[in-house]
C-alpha cells in the first residue's frame, strides 16, 4: 500500500520556478491585504462575483451546469433546484458557503472532509455522499479518435479510508508545526487526495473545494475575490495534463509531482494578479464610461460584456453596456458578432 511522510518534503529540493512562484504569491497576498484595508466595501462585491463562478466552473467541469440566470438564482439562494444538476450546484454553493464563513473551524481531518462530501450531495438522495466509494474507480481519458483509456488508477475502496485519514494527519502535523511551506504541501495533498479519489462521486469538485479551504487556513484567501474554479475551467487541459504527468508512479511513491505544482501556484498567482487588476478599476472615482476604458485596457485580443462585468462589480449591467456603446462610437473598441457569439477588441 502507498504510504505517505510529508515530513520528507522539508528535504526536498526546489527549482528556481517554483521557488519564484512562492515568492511571487506571498508578494501579492501581501499587497492584497493592503487593498482590503483601503476598500473593504468595493471589493467585497467581487465576493459575490466569485461566488457564482466558482460554483459555475467547477460543476461545468464535471459536465454539471443550468442557465447563466439560474446560476446567480441559485447562489443567491433565490430560487430552488429543479433537477439533478441544480442540486448538485445548489450543494456546491452550500459548501463553499460554510468554507467562506468557517473555514478557521474546519480542521483537515478525515471526518470533517466526509462531512463536507455529505453537504455536497444534500440537496439530492444520494445513499453514498458522506462515505468513501464502495467500488473501483478509474481514470479514464478520451482520444481525438473517439477511443477511452485508463489513465489512472485509485487505491481500491478497502485501502480509501485509511489512506484519506493519513495524507488529513500528515497535513495537519506538518502545517502544525511549521514543517513545511504551506504553498507547497497544499499542491502535495491535493495531489495526493486526487490520487486517492476517495469517492464513488464529486472527487473533483470535493479536491477544488478542499483547495480553497487550505488556502484559506494557510492565509491565502485570494478565492474568495477570484474565482480558482474559472480559472481551472478556462485552463482544463493545463490542468489534467499537470495531473497525469504527476501520477504517474504515484503507487510506489516515485512520482513527480512538480508538473502539478507548478500548475496550481500558478493559477494561484493568476488569480491575485487578477486581483490588483480589478482594484486598480475601482480604487479612483471614475464615471463609469471611464471605469470600463480602464478595464479594457486590461484586456489582449477579444474580450466580453461579461469580461468587462466581472472588472466593474461596482457598474450596473446598463452602466456597462452603455459605456461600451460609447466606445465603440468613439472607435476605442470594434464590435464583431451577434447575440451571446458577440466580441469586442482595442484598437487604441
Amino acid at each position: 500500500m502507498r504510504t505517505f511522510n510529508y515530513s520528507a518534503i522539508k528535504d526536498q529540493k526546489w527549482d528556481s520556478e517554483i521557488l519564484g512562484l512562492v515568492a511571487a504569491v506571498y508578494k501579492y497576498a501581501g499587497k492584497q491585504e493592503l487593498y482590503l484595508k483601503q476598500k473593504p466595501h468595493e471589493l467585497e462585491k467581487l465576493v459575490e462575483i466569485a461566488k457564482i463562478q466558482s460554483t459555475e466552473a467547477s460543476n461545468a467541469i464535471e459536465g454539471i451546469v443550468t442557465t447563466n440566470t439560474r446560476i446567480r438564482q441559485l447562489v443567491e439562494e433565490k430560487t430552488t433546484p429543479r433537477n439533478r444538476d441544480e442540486q448538485e450546484i445548489a450543494g456546491y454553493r452550500d459548501v463553499l458557503n460554510v468554507i467562506h464563513e468557517s473555514f478557521d473551524a474546519i480542521p483537515i481531518t478525515k471526518n470533517y472532509i466526509l462531512q463536507l462530501h455529505k453537504m455536497l450531495y444534500s440537496h439530492m438522495n444520494n445513499p453514498l455522499a458522506g462515505q468513501t466509494k464502495t467500488v473501483q474507480n478509474y481514470i479514464s481519458a478520451t482520444y481525438p479518435d473517439g477511443h477511452t483509456e485508463t489513465v489512472f488508477t485509485p487505491l481500491a475502496p478497502f485501502e480509501t479510508p485509511d489512506a484519506l485519514e493519513k495524507i488529513c494527519e500528515e497535513y495537519s502535523r506538518v502545517i502544525g508545526n511549521f514543517e513545511v511551506e504551506p504553498l507547497i504541501i497544499i499542491p502535495i495533498f491535493i495531489h495526493d487526495f486526487l490520487c486517492i479519489h476517495p469517492f464513488n462521486d464529486g472527487n473533483g469538485r470535493m479536491s477544488r473545494l478542499l483547495t480553497t479551504l487550505l488556502l484559506y487556513r494557510s492565509g491565502f484567501n485570494v478565492g474568495k475575490y477570484i474565482s480558482l474554479e474559472a480559472k481551472i475551467a478556462k485552463n482544463k487541459d493545463l490542468y489534467y495534463n499537470a495531473l497525469r504527468r504527476s501520477q504517474d508512479g504515484w503507487h510506489e511513491g516515485s512520482e513527480d509531482v512538480v508538473p502539478f505544482i507548478k500548475y496550481l501556484l500558478g493559477t494561484i498567482l493568476a488569480a491575485y494578479k487578477d486581483f490588483e487588476d480589478r482594484f486598480s478599476i475601482v480604487w479612483e472615482k471614475l464615471p463609469a464610461v471611464e471605469i470600463v476604458r480602464k478595464a479594457t485596457l486590461t484586456k489582449i485580443g477579444k474580450f466580453t460584456k461579461q469580461d468587462i462585468i466581472e472588472l466593474c462589480p461596482s457598474l450596473s449591467l446598463s452602466s456597462v453596456e452603455g459605456s461600451l456603446r460609447k466606445l465603440v462610437q468613439s472607435g476605442d473598441i470594434k464590435r464583431e458578432g451577434v447575440g451571446k457569439g458577440t466580441f469586442y477588441y482595442r484598437v487604441k
